[in-house]
């Protein structure tokens, strides 16, 4: 589509994601920037339908969406919740919980799609549809929900891509699973009570997970992610831009980006570390 085109269709949209790379069969992970698009006829139902086209009755889309877990700011130090809140609070149900408003719409659109799955880790649930939808999505581990045997670990495994849809590039879920990964210092841990739905009865279960709020250890910077991608795409990773609609838009393969990132980021904090011995030996 060309940048001054008045909408967007199912099919220009379709005709930008072969452009980019997506073809029949892939598996993709999808960060999107509805407004970056620009007008779309049809509304972001012809984007999905556009992206379910190109990948075909094979392929598997997946959107990040968290969920809506303001209640932890009413936890104690030792991430436990108030008798006094406790009943008031929704549990996390997969078919019901909302995708994170930070997340966009372009997530809880996903979800609500008819055919969806979700896997049942609340904080880093993903949503799939496709023919990989179930086998992405179940069984994600409560505890540590970035590391093995998670539907990211299963991304990278079966040779996904990650399309940052106009989205920041400091928004990769993806990388999460990187830090995880990552052999790094004083990695911040979460503690947190998440209310769960077992059958129709709520039960509390405290939940360990590499804090994901800020990068994962303070010797890595605040824009970690971001840098990660630029270096990637800079040093000749694999990668495609195009625009899709309006939005530049970038794809990459997950089995390229994750290693890369944990090297980059053992990298940086061995470098941060040498600095700060320099320093050290001469300030004595």
């Amino acid at each position: 589509m060309t940048t001054d085109a008045p909408w967007a269709t199912r099919s220009t949209l379709r005709a930008d994601l072969a452009r980019i790379g997506l073809a029949a069969g892939d598996i993709v992970m999808i960060h999107a920037a509805l407004r970056r698009v620009g007008p779309i006829l049809g509304g972001p139902d012809s984007l999905i339908d556009a992206l379910r086209d190109a990948v075909g009755p094979a392929g598997t889309i997946l959107a990040y969406t968290d969920w809506e877990a303001d209640y932890e700011r009413l936890a104690d130090a030792g991430g436990r919740v108030p008798a006094r809140w406790r009943d008031e609070i929704p549990p996390f149900d997969p078919a019901r919980s909302r995708a994170a408003r930070d997340n966009g719409a372009f997530a809880e659109l996903v979800r609500t799609t008819p055919g969806a799955r979700r896997s049942g880790n609340p904080g880093a649930s993903v949503t799939a549809l496709g023919a990989e939808a179930d086998r992405l999505t179940r069984d994600h581990p409560l505890d540590y929900g970035y590391g093995p045997g998670t539907p990211f670990a299963r991304l990278v495994a079966s040779g996904a891509k990650v399309l940052m849809l106009g989205a920041p590039t400091d928004t990769m879920t993806l990388l999460h699973h990187a830090e995880h990964l990552a052999a790094l210092p004083d990695k911040r841990v979460k503690r947190i009570e998440v209310p769960l739905l077992s059958g129709a009865t709520r039960i509390w279960r405290m939940i360990e997970e590499f804090d994901t709020s800020d990068p994962v250890t303070p010797a890595l910077p605040q824009d970690a992610f971001a840098r990660i991608v630029a270096d990637y795409v800079a040093g000749g990773g694999a990668a495609r831009e195009a625009h899709i609609g309006r939005a530049p838009s970038l794809l990459v393969p997950a089995a390229a980006i994750v290693p890369f990132a944990v090297a980059w980021m053992e990298a940086h904090v061995r470098a941060e570390a040498g600095r700060e011995e320099e320093r050290q030996g001469g300030a004595a």
